[in-house]
Order: structure tokens, then C-alpha cells, then sequence
């Protein structure tokens, strides 16, 4: 059974080695373009699993590393920053988007309008349009989403849209 094993594990293992050095080196630059994010996390199952079954079958070798101070340090290196990681608290980075979409559901229509560049009149009507009412002006999207049993962002994405050029 090692034999066939190691005859596919080792190159299982390296060439999900090889996707995940070019992914997650694009993406330490920045580089999202295509499918790099979902190949990178998706991969990494494979190379999860060509490891485990290429120190299955070299078990042998494997545990000979326990023997020998620079090995052991490394695998010791390795659990150790795993476990920082994981566990150790972070620091949230503040995300002011979260806090500008929370702003926007809290202000009132008239207000949104103004950010948004159109008359709250022409908003109202279009809101009607697309079956939901506003009372008045100065509700806030989060009053007209509730009112009409709508998520705010519903709302919004009608505020929002950009109309379609016609060809």
C-alpha cells in the first residue's frame, strides 16, 4: 500500500504546493483577479491532504525528525504560530463602509436623496414603482424598509441603481 501511496502523495502534495505558493503570493500583493481567492482556499484541502497521506507513507522518516533539534524546532515553530494565529486575540480593523451603510439606513430619505444626486420626489415614485411606499420624506430607509417589510438594502440598491442605457 506505501508504495502506491507514496507514488501519488508526494505529487499530490506538490503540485497543490505549487497552486498555493502562486495564489497566496498574488494575493499578499493584492492580486484578486480571476479565480485566485477560491482556488487558493479550495486547494488548500488538497494540499491538507497530500501532506497527511505523504507522511503516512513516510512515517518511517517522519518520526525520525523528532530525534533531531533543528527538525523538531521548525515542527515546533510551526504548531506555535499556528496556535498564535488561531488564537490570539486581533485587532479589529475598523471598516468604515459597515459604518456608512448604517449611517445611510438611519438618515432620512430627504438626506440619502442628497447623497445620492436625485430629487426625493422622483425616489418616492419610483420606490411606488416597485411596490413600496413612503409616508413621507423624512422617513429613513429603515423606516420604509420596515414599513413595507423590505431589507433596507433593498431599498438602497433602488436608490442607488444606475439606469440601463438604452441602445
Amino acid at each position: 500500500m506505501s508504495i502506491s501511496l507514496k507514488s501519488w502523495a508526494t505529487p499530490l502534495a506538490t503540485g497543490t504546493f505549487i497552486i498555493l505558493a502562486v495564489t497566496g503570493t498574488l494575493m499578499f500583493f493584492k492580486v484578486r483577479t480571476g479565480f485566485i481567492g477560491p482556488v487558493h482556499e479550495w486547494v488548500s484541502w488538497g494540499l491538507t491532504a497530500g501532506v497527511i497521506l505523504h507522511v503516512i507513507a513516510n512515517w518511517k522518516s517522519f518520526t525520525a525528525y523528532f530525534s533531531k533539534k533543528p527538525a523538531l524546532a521548525t515542527i515546533c515553530a510551526g504548531i506555535l504560530i499556528t496556535a498564535v494565529s488561531i488564537f490570539a486575540p486581533a485587532e479589529k480593523e475598523a471598516n468604515p463602509r459597515m459604518n456608512i451603510i448604517k449611517a445611510v439606513e438611519s438618515s432620512s430619505l430627504e438626506t440619502v436623496a442628497l447623497v445620492a444626486g436625485k430629487n426625493s420626489e422622483t425616489i418616492i415614485d419610483k420606490l411606488a414603482s416597485k411596490g413600496i411606499s413612503v409616508d413621507k420624506p423624512t422617513m429613513t430607509i429603515r423606516e420604509i424598509a420596515r414599513s413595507n417589510s423590505r431589507k433596507e438594502n433593498d431599498v438602497l440598491t433602488l436608490i442607488f441603481d444606475k439606469p440601463t442605457k438604452a441602445h
